[in-house]
């Protein structure tokens, strides 16, 4: 009996030994990309736990034996990416250098604060909302350059980013305006933010061809220069969105809308910027070609006649409706 019992605990010793092993050396994990969130000041017994559940690894009395053996080490929170089964030791390893995963945010030139907004929750870095609010309610990141900014619009400086879901959205967006503060020394803005950030987006909205962007700009200076009102569809869209009025295209209605951003109706630069202008927009706004434009109008092709009285500009609309006609026969 005796001989038995041993033989009994002998084998059981071997068979555990060989399911330490499996658990250990045996990969385990997706084959397609699974992400798992790992919270702040979380026990190593729940995250052996969670990766155990995500089915990451074989067994988490093995994965917390190899903690307690191995120095228990800290395991760092966020948010990993397993794509591939793995050894146990290698999601240990992740987990002890955080190798967390990075989302790529892709914010072009002319993105407004709704757009980046929308962005980041596509990307499953936050809520819209919780975004708008931030762009709302934190303009003291730009104060000491633009005293009147409404928002942070304008100062949300388009580029691609990467950033980790351990990241707040307030982190984001500090991010966002130190790379503006960079651009903008790189361009040579050092004064005068809150005009030129607004001409500046109102510029990068109108016209998406670089050579281009200093001649728009003079056509607004011109304007404004003789009172004339700026008339640009963008600020009347972006009223438009502010009011959460907007319907994707612009309705008579949204030209006779009382707003301030309105600029059929109102003289002057709007209240701030309308989006958020790239580097060569920021230049243009800066320094604007030297003519006596007042007018532009698309040549259906991807670029705009520019003209300085309104005999040549109804001639360069009438020119525009009949590519327009054209171009819409020939379909």
């Amino acid at each position: 009996m005796a001989k038995f019992l041993a033989r009994l605990v002998v084998a059981a010793l071997l068979l555990g030994a060989a399911l330490l092993a499996y658990a250990i050396y045996a990969p385990a994990g997706p084959t397609q990309e699974r992400l798992v969130q790992l919270k702040s000041h979380t026990s190593a017994r729940r995250i052996a736990a969670e990766l155990r559940n995500a089915g990451i690894i074989h067994s988490q009395f093995a994965f917390l034996l190899w903690h307690y053996t191995h120095g228990r080490k800290a395991l760092k929170a966020g948010e990993y990416a397993f794509e591939h089964p793995a050894r146990m030791k290698e999601v240990y390893d992740r987990l002890t250098h955080g190798d967390v995963y990075v989302h790529t945010l892709v914010i072009p030139e002319g993105y407004n604060m709704f757009d980046i907004a929308q962005a980041i929750e596509d990307e499953g870095l936050g809520k819209r909302e919780d975004f708008l609010n931030i762009a709302h309610m934190d303009v003291s990141l730009v104060r000491d350059l633009d005293p009147e900014a409404p928002t942070l619009e304008g100062y949300l400086f388009p580029d691609t980013y990467h950033f980790t879901r351990t990241q707040s959205l307030q982190d984001i967006a500090a991010v966002m305006v130190r790379r503006f503060r960079q651009s903008a020394r790189d361009a040579g803005l050092t004064e005068d933010f809150h005009n030129i950030v607004t001409m500046a987006s109102i510029v990068e909205k109108e016209t998406g061809v670089d050579a281009e962007r200093p001649e728009v700009a003079r056509v607004f200076y011109n304007r404004l220069n003789r009172h004339m009102v700026l008339a640009t569809d963008p600020t009347v869209i972006y009223a438009a969105l502010l009011n959460n009025r907007y319907r994707g295209t612009i309705y008579r209605s949204d030209l006779q809308f009382d707003s301030p951003y309105n600029t059929y109706r109102k003289q002057g630069l709007p209240p701030g910027p309308i989006c958020n202008p790239g580097k060569a927009s920021l230049e243009a706004a800066m320094h604007p070609a030297n003519t006596s434009y007042l007018f532009f109008v698309s040549d259906n092709q991807g670029h705009h006649r520019f003209s300085s009285t309104p005999e040549e500009h109804a001639r360069n609309v009438a020119a525009y409706r009949r590519a327009v006609a054209g171009a819409s026969v020939n379909r």
